[in-house]
């Protein structure tokens, strides 16, 4: 730990914390003050194939361990977790920015993630399929895949990386990680914890490097047999074709644009104080966060002033300060990105009824922004905001709606609010997305499936799904001889 309580930051490579071998580094910076937090080593490709070289030696150690042998470390890892929370909470905070209590929150459900694991790594269940004859029967046996590479993004230090390496070493599996360079701290202190916990040396590996560099290195790589990416469409896109051509399985988890519908049956107060939360949430950095919002004419006026009123009610501020709603945007290109959005919709007649600015000169804070009466057409309708800026518009009929809500190539997150039942059944029946909430937000749970379709991605984390991307099938028909 750095005197300023950040994180050491080093390379995991067989079981040891190190430099890079050829001591290039970047700066990682606070984004509530703009303060260089420590160096960052990157891998060289040496380092690159000793991470490599260990996931594949180590793998039929680790396969080959008994299930409940593997849970005890994921428990352990677990109770380190909640053990370790304030400093890794902190560590989170100044890296990324949201607010400390977020980063507790995301902290503690990481834990809840691995120790989750813990138990389905005993349930890694087959069966037994009757045979055609007296003398026969067929096994159905699920066996772990192969050395994982798992590349994760900035805005979930904690949580996003949990999910793969924990579902990886239930299921038997190796890991190679890359974790974000801009956020580095957090999953450092991961791989503390895993190796504190007693995993073997060499089963799970953390590197750093330029991105495109590091996966373009990885992926084709005949060690790593599975990867699992999150991040943006794009990229998505190209290390899912990278993938398919060498024949590796891959899960990806990409972006969404969440449309939010809200019909006039609906409490206002109540949805309104709910989706707030969620909407500010990590200033809105989130990939399930609620971003389209449709609101019914009878309830529109209303919904619009309430949310209005308490997003001027909003503390955005350092993350570490007493008191903070909301910390500063995780780098200076999604000030940009608000700023642009913004703009356009004000081109196209929306209304900016609070925020729309960057706060201060120092820090990447922007102001909590809501826009009423923002047409379709305005790129905020049609892409991924990824920060603090909310458009409202209104709908009539409940056919209308649901069309404009599909409209989009995303499909990872949906929700609507309804106290009308037969209206809740339609909704989760015709929205076309990966999870959708019905007068909550809480879609994300680690017993539960968390993924997308369409442009969203494929594959599932989290739930018995999120061990089974780790797993292959193998059918063994066994004669008697």
């Amino acid at each position: 730990m750095s005197a300023n309580g950040y994180e050491k930051l080093e390379l995991f490579i067989d079981g040891e914390f190190r430099q890079g071998s050829e001591g290039k580094t970047e700066d990682v910076v606070n984004p509530a003050d703009e303060s260089v937090l420590g160096e960052l080593p990157h891998a060289s490709k040496t380092d690159l194939d000793e991470a490599l070289a260990a996931a594949d030696r180590m793998f039929p150690v680790w396969r080959d361990t008994p299930a409940v042998q593997r849970a005890q470390v994921l428990n352990r890892a677990g109770q380190l977790m909640r053990e370790r929370m304030d400093s890794i909470a902190r560590t989170m905070t100044m890296e990324q920015g949201k607010v400390l209590n977020e980063a507790r929150l995301e902290v503690g459900v990481s834990a809840e993630i691995c120790e989750w694991y813990a138990g389905e790594s005993m349930r890694a269940y087959g069966r037994i399929i009757p045979g055609r004859t007296a003398n026969s029967r067929g096994m159905v046996l699920k066996e772990p895949v192969g050395p994982v590479a798992a590349l994760t993004p900035w805005n979930f230090p904690a949580y996003t990386p949990m999910r793969k390496i924990s579902a990886a070493l239930a299921a038997g599996c190796s890991v190679v990680i890359k974790a974000s360079e801009e956020t580095p701290g957090t999953c450092v202190a991961i791989a503390r914890v895993f190796q504190d916990a007693g995993l073997p040396d060499g089963v799970l590996n953390l590197v750093f490097g330029v991105p495109a560099e590091v996966s373009e290195y990885l992926i084709p790589h005949p060690a790593i047999r599975k990867i699992s990416f999150t991040g943006s469409v794009p990229v998505g896109k190209l290390l899912s074709s990278m993938a398919g051509e060498h024949m590796k399985r891959a899960t990806m988890e990409l972006g969404g644009h969440s449309p939010v519908i809200v019909f006039d049956d609906a409490d206002t107060e109540k949805v309104v104080k709910m989706v707030i939360g969620g909407k500010f949430r990590n200033a809105g950095q989130v990939c399930i966060s609620p971003t389209r919002f449709y609101v019914q004419e009878n309830k529109y006026g209303e919904f619009v002033n309430r949310f209005t009123e308490m997003a001027e009610a909003m503390n955005v501020t350092n993350g570490l300060e007493e008191g903070a709603d909301m910390g500063p945007l995780a780098n200076p290109r999604r000030l940009d990105a608000m700023s642009g959005f913004v703009a356009d919709a004000r081109e196209h007649g929306a209304d900016v009824r609070t925020g729309g600015e960057r706060i201060g000169n120092q820090g990447f804070f922007f102001q909590p922004t809501v826009m009423a009466d923002v047409p379709e057409d305005a790129r905020i309708m049609n892409e991924e905001p990824f920060g603090p800026v909310v458009p409202v518009t209104t709908f009539k009929e409940f056919d209308e709606v649901i069309e404009r809500a599909n409209k989009l190539e995303f499909g990872l997150a949906s929700y609507a609010f309804t106290s009308d039942d037969n209206k809740a059944t339609a909704l989760a029946n015709k929205l076309e997305s990966g999870m959708v909430g019905v007068n909550s937000l809480a879609i994300s749970l680690p017993e539960a499936p968390f993924g997308g379709i369409k442009d969203s991605g494929h594959g599932s984390e989290g739930g018995i799904e999120g061990l089974e991307a780790y797993q292959n099938t193998k059918f063994v028909q066994h004669w008697a001889a």
